[in-house]
């Protein structure tokens, strides 16, 4: 539990009425019209798209907080430099490619450049991929510190506050409050640092208590798991929030240059997250739960007010997020894997392949409900953010990564058969390596058959695959 003045409640009570308020007042503008309740109707500015993207792909504070908590400044190197590095590929690459289609999903894509199939199976890793339960999983951690509530109660909670206005709202709704989030989150840890800087001092005072492998880039790890994080970056191509947003944008010259214009808010707020986690390693050095860094950080040095800031920043930075995966997920069951399967006389054109805009609408609110319990259970069976994130991107990645890349470049692509057989066995590759490890080793032992990660064998056998679905049609064309 965590001591809270009676102002750092009202701080923190204003916060979810604002959020709540803007949700409900963009709700107003949102049409049934398919483009409008999951685009926005592909309005997204420059500064509009810079804030939805920032807030949204950072969501994940207490992962943060545990991993700088633990390994120091490998934190940056890790779970910053290869997102910056694969935000600048997609932005260069992809970004125009992808707003120019003026599809709608992921899925849309893998259907045009293959066929049905393949975007069903993709909707499928899609929907694995974009699971809130992470952002479920830390937000009822801080409900629970914050007031001592249990699991459930927090769940129900964060149920009623974030899938309320997207259920009405729908992709405008999540804009706005993300715009909200985006200063929020900034706000929060420029409020902490400076009073840990008074209370402890500068660089001296972190190198006379942190470990020496604190300051070592590569922290503890060894090449292979430091290499898999750098792989688990791809996650940034295949991201369904980039392309969301991607489409979304006015234009594509706006999609490409917000992404670019991202990375340096990226960088700024790691730099932020991480000399915060150095003062908590410093400051409180035997915390039995490194999750709990940042907020005991705060507690142990934040006057109220200041205090009920810095939370409403960690929780505007994870709700953002939350809204976005619920509202990606909810779409891709809902839109993408069962209108697609129900309503197959309908898809006519691939541009706009579902034609019902109310049945769209109807289902994905239906999708927001499952998705979220679907969520809660991951977040029930795997208690760790860093392990849901490390899993998931481990196992999806490699069906995902391959085909969909190629479906953009006209000289890469394969025949649907190929693209399928890709994703399929990148998948299940990496899906069968994960089991077996912990079936031999046990869970959770950082112990995989052969001394291989999950990730590689299934990359390999989905390019193997690919490469081979190339030979073909080089071979008939010459």
């Amino acid at each position: 539990m965590i001591s809270f003045h009676p102002l750092d409640i009202v701080v923190i009570v204003a916060y979810f009425a604002i959020v709540v308020f803007i949700g409900f007042k963009s709700a107003r503008k949102t049409t049934k019209n398919e483009v409008d309740f999951l685009l926005a109707g592909r309005s997204l500015t420059l500064p509009l798209f810079v804030m939805t993207l920032v807030s949204t792909w950072y969501g994940g504070i207490l992962g943060v907080g545990e991993f700088s908590y633990r390994y120091g400044i490998s934190n940056w190197f890790l779970q910053g430099l290869p997102y910056y590095l694969f935000a600048a590929i997609f932005a260069a690459v992809l970004a125009k490619k992808i707003r120019e289609t003026n599809l709608i999903s992921i899925p849309d894509k893998l259907h045009q450049a293959y066929d049905k199939k393949t975007a069903i199976l993709g909707s499928f890793l899609t929907f694995i991929l974009m699971t809130p339960a992470p952002y479920i999983l830390m937000l009822s951690v801080i409900f629970q510190m914050m007031f001592g509530w249990g699991f459930f109660m927090s769940v129900v909670v964060t149920a009623v506050v974030a899938l309320s206005y997207l259920y009405f709202g729908g992709f405008r709704s999540d804009v706005y409050t993300d715009v909200f989030e985006f200063i929020l989150m900034f706000v929060g840890f420029a409020v902490i640092l400076p009073f840990a800087f008074y209370n402890f001092g500068g660089i001296e005072f972190l190198k006379n208590n942190l470990p020496p492998l604190h300051f070592v880039w590569h922290g503890e790890h060894n090449p292979q798991y430091i290499i898999v994080w750098f792989f688990i970056a791809l996650w940034t191509l295949v991201d369904p929030a980039f392309h969301q947003r991607c489409y979304a944008a006015k234009d594509a010259k706006t999609a490409q240059r917000g992404i670019f214009v991202s990375i340096i808010f990226w960088f700024i707020f790691d730099v932020m997250t991480s000399v915060t986690g150095l003062y908590a390693r410093a400051a409180l050095p035997n915390l039995s739960q490194p999750i709990m860094a940042y907020p005991q950080l705060a507690n142990l040095i934040l006057p109220p007010v200041a205090k009920g800031l810095f939370f409403v920043g960690m929780l505007a930075t994870m709700m953002s997020t939350l809204n976005t995966l619920g509202l990606v997920s909810a779409q891709t069951l809902g839109r993408d894997i069962f209108l697609r399967l129900k309503n197959s006389s309908r898809i006519s054109n691939i541009e706009h392949p579902i034609l019902n805009d109310k049945s769209v609408t109807f289902y994905t609110r239906i999708g927001l409900v499952v998705s979220f319990l679907f969520s809660v259970l991951i977040a029930v069976a795997i208690p760790s953010v860093i392990k849901i994130w490390y899993t998931i991107g481990t196992v999806v990645i490699p069906g995902l990564l391959v085909p969909l890349m190629a479906s953009y470049f006209e000289k890469f692509r394969i025949k649907p058969a190929y693209a399928f057989g890709s994703m399929l066995f990148g998948w299940l590759t990496s899906l069968t390596w994960m089991v077996s490890s912990y079936l031999l080793y046990g869970y959770g032992m950082k112990k995989y058959f052969l001394g291989i990660e999950p990730m590689f064998p299934g990359i390999f056998i989905s390019f193997l695959i690919w490469f081979v679905g190339r030979y073909l049609i080089n071979h008939r064309l010459h």
